[in-house]
């Protein structure tokens, strides 16, 4: 499939099954298909399925199989990490069109959706049954269903929620061999044996394609309380987000920016940040809780300042619960802003949520999503720019996340926004690994962290995982090139 021309009978198969609209093999139009959203990772291929239902992905996989044809299933194709695009020639399986949400079943607050269906139409959707989808992420708009669990998604409320494989109790996939497994019934207590939803939640499309999935839904939090905390040193953040953890029971996100990154997204959006400094004018007087009057430090001083957001949701009005934990603050925190109504508080989130968008517009970044544990957050955030430059000296690493769960997206940019060195990605990994830490969070393995698996799972781990998809994936040819060394 790979170098080789694709047989008109093929074709013809797949016409059959999906129509003539849906087997795209002209390059100019499976172009798009074959380079993802960062643009670091880019291919090529031949052919591109876009199957209607359950039915129509599991005939067409059939026929892939009998052509031994490896597949790499595409939903909205927002990975960062390399998993969704056919890097060596593979055919792409979108699952854009299974896009179907079915009713809402009220009395079980759960709801079964089409793998294509995006995070935002699913969100719609529950809402208007009062109840609502437990993870959220800033590609909602794009990002779906099947490959959020595909990849085990995490997003801004994990720390409430759970990520993506807490969300299914119920799944429908399609086997490498055409095989349909579905079970859908969405029972809170079903001690029957395997959970396949679990396994292929964060398989990353190796085990088999998600079609249909039955997702748990929470009560709407319909009131909320927004508030931007900034913070002289990481550690007084790490501090600072413990104690709200602690304190606050309807807290709903915590999301952490870093200096540089706080300074390109103020930039991209032509604005600053209406609490702290950015370091452009240090000796500028801040308002000090600690005292009532004011001080003359400013976040970065002492080792890069950081920014949280920090987000109460609730039935009734949490600011006086997330108002009263900002005060118990008062020893850690430089200068609070607090917003109640959507506008305010969207003002204060543009600061988190543009990040991605600014460092994209920036150039092509490294993308290293990584998890510490809370002992040492603080010190990975102090010490990743001095790994970057040791490597790369002219880098720029770019430090957000979700610092609730322990969560830091390490962007690195090289010069002029082209891309760092590759050494960059293997040290940055091995000080995570050297902390306790994980290679990755919530984007995935795919291709970009293959090499570096040993860092966090051991031989017999491996040596699992690679009996797991032999069994499933005999002839290896689902997203070969993704998470495990490919099918000898």
């Amino acid at each position: 499939m790979s170098t080789g021309v694709i047989d008109p009978g093929l074709i013809d198969e797949l016409t059959g099954i999906v129509g003539a609209a849906h087997v795209l093999h002209d390059p100019e139009m499976t172009v798009g298909y074959s380079i993802d959203w960062t643009r670091r990772f880019a291919g090529a291929t031949q052919l591109v399925i876009r199957p209607g239902d359950t039915a129509e992905t599991a005939a067409v996989m059939s026929a892939l199989a009998a052509a031994q044809v490896p597949v790499v299933p595409q939903g909205g194709n927002t990975g960062l990490v390399g998993g969704s695009v056919p890097l060596v020639g593979e055919a792409v399986l979108s699952m854009r069109r299974l896009n179907i949400c079915e009713p809402v079943d009220e009395l079980a607050s759960q709801v079964t959706l089409g793998a294509g269906v995006t995070l935002a139409d699913a969100h719609a959707h529950a809402a208007a049954s009062g109840l609502s989808v437990g993870v959220d992420l800033a590609a909602r708009d794009s990002a779906t269903i099947g490959g959020m669990v595909a990849t085990n998604a995490g997003g801004i409320n994990v720390l409430r929620y759970g990520a993506m494989r807490a969300q299914v109790v119920g799944i429908e996939a399609v086997l490498a061999d055409g095989t349909v497994v579905s079970h859908l019934a969405g029972l809170e207590k079903d001690n029957t044996g395997y959970d396949l939803g679990s396994l292929l939640a964060g398989s990353e499309g190796t085990l088999g394609i998600i079609t249909r999935v039955r997702l748990r839904l929470h009560p709407t939090q319909p009131e909320r309380a927004t508030a931007l905390l900034a913070f002289e040193t990481a550690a007084d953040a790490v501090s600072a987000a413990a104690a709200l953890r602690r304190g606050v029971a309807s807290l709903h996100a915590l999301e952490a920016v870093f200096e540089e990154a706080m300074a390109l997204v103020s930039e991209h959006l032509g604005t600053t940040p209406p609490v702290g400094s950015l370091g452009s004018d240090p000796h500028r007087s801040l308002p000090d809780r600690r005292t009532g009057g004011t001080s003359d430090s400013a976040p970065g001083e002492d080792g890069g300042g950081a920014w949280l957001i920090a987000e109460a949701a609730a039935r009734t009005d949490p600011s006086d619960e997330l108002g009263a934990a900002v005060e118990e603050l008062a020893d850690l925190v430089v200068d609070a802003a607090v917003a109640l109504d959507p506008a305010a508080r969207q003002r204060l989130w543009a600061f988190r949520e543009n990040v991605t968008e600014a460092i994209s517009a920036a150039g092509i970044p490294h993308k290293l999503d990584v998890t510490l544990p809370a002992a040492r957050l603080a010190e990975f955030v102090d010490g990743v720019p001095d790994v970057v430059r040791a490597t790369d000296p002219d880098a720029q690493p770019l430090l957000f996340g979700h610092l609730g769960d322990g969560n830091v997206h390490v962007n690195v940019l090289g010069p002029g926004g082209a891309e760092p060195a590759d050494e960059v990605d293997d040290a940055v990994l091995r000080y995570v690994a050297e902390l306790g830490g994980s290679i990755s969070a919530e984007h995935g393995i795919g291709t970009a962290k293959l090499s570096q698996m040993h860092l966090n799972r051991s031989e017999a781990e491996l040596a699992a995982f690679s009996a797991i998809k032999r069994a499933l994936d005999p002839a290896g040819l689902l997203n070969p090139n993704a998470l495990l060394p490919p099918v000898a």
